[in-house]
C-alpha cells in the first residue's frame, strides 16, 4: 500500500518530503501512546505526543482504524528494516535477534486491540496478518539463521515458531499488570542458546 493510501486516500502526484517525515512522526508517536493506553487512548493525547492539531491526525486517518492500521503498517516496517540493521551493527547475531524480538514486543503490544478497531472489516484484519506474515517472518529468519551459523542457536528453530512463542508470551499482558511478558521472552530466547 502506498504512503498515500497510508494516510487514507491515494494521491496521483508524490507527497512531498516534509509531509511524508510528518507523518512518520505523527505514527511514531501513536504508537508510543498505543504501548501506553492501548489502541483506545483518546485522539488528543497522540497529538499532544506529536506536537500536531487534532484536525491533523483527522485529515490524514478519518477514522481511528484507519490510524490503526496505519501505525500497524509502519511498525511492521520498522520491525522489518531494523532486522538487517541490527544484524549489521550488533557485536553478535544473538545480541541483533535479541534486540529485533525487543522491537517485535513493543510491536505486538502495540497491536493488542486491533481486531476490536476492525471489528467490521474481517477481510481487511486477514489481510494485514498476511503483510505482517510475509515481510517479519523473513527477517527472523535471517537473524535466526545467522545465530545458527555463529553457532549461538541450536538449528532448528522455525522463525514462525519463535515469533508465535514471543506472540503467545505477550497475551494477557493487560489483564494483569504485574505479569511481564519481556522477562518470560528473556527467558525463551535463552533457552534458544547452545
Amino acid at each position: 500500500m502506498a504512503a498515500a493510501d497510508e494516510a487514507g486516500g491515494a494521491s496521483a502526484r508524490p507527497r512531498r518530503a516534509d509531509a511524508v517525515r510528518n507523518q512518520q512522526t505523527l505514527l511514531a508517536a501513536a504508537a508510543e501512546v498505543f504501548v501506553a493506553s492501548g489502541v483506545d487512548a483518546p485522539i488528543r493525547e497522540i497529538a499532544k505526543k506529536a506536537g500536531v492539531g487534532m484536525g491533523t491526525i483527522y485529515r490524514h486517518f478519518p477514522t481511528r482504524a484507519d490510524l490503526v492500521v496505519a501505525v500497524y503498517r509502519h511498525q511492521v516496517e520498522a520491525c522489518a528494516e531494523a532486522g538487517p540493521v541490527l544484524l549489521a551493527g550488533e557485536e553478535s547475531p544473538f545480541a541483533a535477534l535479541e534486540k529485533w524480538v525487543d522491537l517485535f514486543v513493543d510491536f505486538l503490544v502495540t497491536k493488542h486491540g486491533l481486531a476490536d478497531a476492525l471489528r467490521s472489516d474481517s477481510g481487511g484484519f486477514e489481510a494485514l496478518h498476511a503483510y505482517f506474515l510475509d515481510r517479519l517472518v523473513p527477517v527472523c529468519g535471517q537473524l535466526l539463521d545467522a545465530a545458527v551459523a555463529a553457532e549461538e542457536v541450536r538449528p532448528g528453530v522455525r522463525p514462525y515458531e519463535l515469533m508465535r512463542g514471543v506472540g503467545n508470551l505477550c497475551v494477557g499482558r493487560d489483564d494483569d499488570p504485574q505479569y511481564d511478558p519481556r522477562r518470560l521472552v528473556e527467558l525463551l530466547l535463552r533457552g534458544l542458546r547452545r
